[in-house]
């Protein structure tokens, strides 16, 4: 018997099949001191996660969490079983947060595969999952797509038939999920930081968040070990050809959407996420910029509150210029991220 029978050396490309349904392990609660961790990690000040009383004054009460920090968890239970031998996280879609989590909440993930393609160098393949957290009452908290290239442990395996899945390129706004209860006719505007609302932003308008924040090993892997996710890449130098450790493309989504606060305080709520593209990688000693560009606004189907849809973009060094494509259409040197999501805003 191997010595190694009983331990998870994760799936490789060649493991994964079309409709394959992968229930994650282990199911973990949220408390408040992930609030309190996620708060000592990323420079993050919006109202509603960090005030009780502000939170409950727009009608969530209990208190919730970032909504990043269920989508981190959640993201991180399906690692082991996606992601543990991935080359890199490539890209989300159809991300929609059903209802608020807060402490107490404890998410668990399954995950189906929905799409396979081989490289054409034959030593790793592109896996798509479709992925669903739900809480202890067995009600979606999130769902969302995912696609990542994954190792093949042996180049000589046969390659699957191709299948790539149709993602809609955004959530259509008559399908964004709005928190029960949730009402902006009250917001107190000096208390959330910045007095600028829905009517306030225009289509095509961008916004450079000025503030930067150095990325350092301690930091990102503790936040990586925080959420649970184990893929090698960020934790083990050999894992990597040159050595390095890679940060996790999430830690990055959540140091820039904490930037963005400066100049979006009041884009309190993450609705959707419609797309997300971790377009270089990221490494400690990178520092990170952020800024952000108004795609769509929408109405919702409560009057006081209203959705924009937004561009994230994080940088290597600020670019004031605030370029996404250079002039053939690949991304400018130093995008780090392109993020597109759905915010909820007072009217």
């Amino acid at each position: 018997m191997s010595a190694t029978s009983k331990t998870n050396p994760g799936n490789f490309f060649e493991d994964f099949t079309i409709g394959q349904r992968i229930v994650h392990a282990t199911p973990r609660t949220v408390t408040e001191g992930d609030r309190a961790v996620y708060g000592s990690l990323y420079p993050t000040r919006f109202a509603i996660p960090s005030s009780a009383s502000f939170a409950a004054s727009v009608g969530l009460d209990p208190h919730p969490v970032e909504e990043l920090i269920a989508f981190h968890i959640a993201f991180g239970k399906t690692v082991p079983d996606v992601s543990l031998n991935a080359v890199a996280n490539l890209g989300y879609a159809e991300c929609r947060f059903h209802q608020p989590v807060v402490p107490g909440d404890t998410l668990a993930t399954t995950s189906e595969v929905i799409g396979l393609k081989q490289n054409s160098n034959g030593r790793s393949g592109v896996v798509y999952v479709r992925s669903t957290a739900t809480n202890q009452r067995g009600e979606v908290a999130l769902e969302w797509a995912r696609w990542v290239m994954v190792h093949k442990r042996d180049t000589d395996a046969a390659a699957p038939a191709t299948v790539v899945p149709e993602l809609a390129p955004v959530v259509a706004p008559a399908d964004l999920v709005l928190p029960a209860g949730l009402d902006f006719s009250g917001y107190d505007f000096a208390a959330a930081g910045e007095p600028h609302r829905y009517d306030d932003y225009e289509v095509g308008e961008k916004i450079d968040h000025v503030d930067g924040v150095t990325l350092t090993a301690s930091e990102h892997q503790q936040a990586t070990r925080l959420w649970q996710n184990t893929a090698k890449v960020h934790f083990n130098t050999e894992a990597r050809p040159d050595g390095r450790n890679l940060v996790y493309g999430g830690h990055v989504i959540s140091l820039a959407r904490a930037l963005s606060f400066n100049g979006l305080a009041n884009a309190q709520l993450v609705a959707a996420i419609n797309a997300g593209a971790h377009t270089s990688p990221a490494f400690a000693g990178d520092t990170i910029y952020a800024w952000s560009e108004v795609l769509d606004k929408a109405e919702t189907s409560v009057p006081s509150v209203g959705a924009l849809r937004l561009r994230l973009v994080a940088t290597k060094g600020r670019d004031e210029s605030m370029t996404l494509r250079g002039d053939e259409g690949k991304y400018a040197e130093g995008v780090l991220l392109d993020l597109d999501y759905w915010a909820l805003i007072p009217r």
